[in-house]
């Protein structure tokens, strides 16, 4: 079905993986048009719950964009180029209501790193290593790099990692809260699917509602108070709420029918 992808539904847990090795996973033009294709269809699809996304082999999880796609263009195609890749790819992640892990194996830069940040949680291999080196090409980061970046490790650590192009290893990342674990990288899909399982365990409803009140938070013009009690109330109007509420009072496990 997909050219640069391979996708698996491991219970409720889609599994999509880039698959262009020889090219490091690198994001064209056709790899960012598959891959909302298969958001979309994960996010749509009711029987599942979580989307778990990694790279094909050892190497890298998306080691950036495929610069040759767009080493001529003009300044209003490199701008259209950022905008639309943002609206169908890197936004739309970010406000998908199913939740996307990021499982990075290997290197994450530029687009690659931006594509993981872009997801909800995280996960990196203990050989990761991120970054955004773009200002080394003459370009800075265009789809969301330097705007999630900053928010995840602060204005003074982005500068840094964006100035000078750098690297930052596994460890480095999780003590930056840039990732929210590292593993080895045999253990990294088993650490995905584990966190996915929790989340699993719990109101999709809700979950979703969670999604839309975080990021209101980072919205410019929107008070993300505001948007959490209207998402708080809405959920009072749930199935998942009379169930949940009911186990709680019966000293049950809740049965979500996600």
């Amino acid at each position: 079905m997909y050219s640069n992808l391979l996708v698996e539904t491991n219970g409720q847990i889609a599994e999509i993986t880039i698959n262009r090795p020889k090219q490091l996973n690198a994001l064209n033009k056709d790899t960012i048009a598959e891959l909302h294709e298969a958001l979309k269809a994960a996010d749509e699809d009711a029987g599942i719950g979580v989307i778990i996304l990694t790279g094909s082999g050892e190497k890298a999880f998306v080691a950036g964009a495929d610069i040759k796609e767009f080493a001529d263009f003009s300044i209003a195609q490199g701008g259209e180029l950022a905008q639309k890749g943002q609206e169908i790819l890197f936004d739309f992640i970010e406000n998908l209501s199913t939740p996307v892990i990021a499982a990075v194996n290997g290197f994450a830069l530029g687009g690659g790193l931006e594509l993981a940040m872009a997801s909800h949680i995280r996960v990196a291999s203990s050989n990761a290593r991120v970054g955004l080196p773009e200002v080394s090409l003459g370009v800075i980061p265009g789809y969301g790099g330097t705007q999630r970046l900053a928010q995840l490790v602060g204005r003074g650590k982005a500068n840094e990692l964006v100035f000078t192009a750098g690297m930052m290893k596994a460890p480095d990342a999780l003590q930056w809260g840039l990732v929210n674990y590292v593993v080895e990288l045999e253990e990294l899909m088993d650490k995905a699917r584990e966190i996915a399982g929790k989340i699993l365990n719990n109101s999709a409803s809700a979950i979703s509602s969670a999604i839309r009140a975080v990021n209101a938070n980072f919205q410019d013009g929107v008070n993300g108070y505001d948007v959490e009690i209207e998402e708080f109330g809405k959920c009072f109007g749930t199935a998942d709420f009379k169930e949940g509420t009911t186990a709680f009072l019966e000293k049950r496990k809740a049965n979500f029918r996600n």
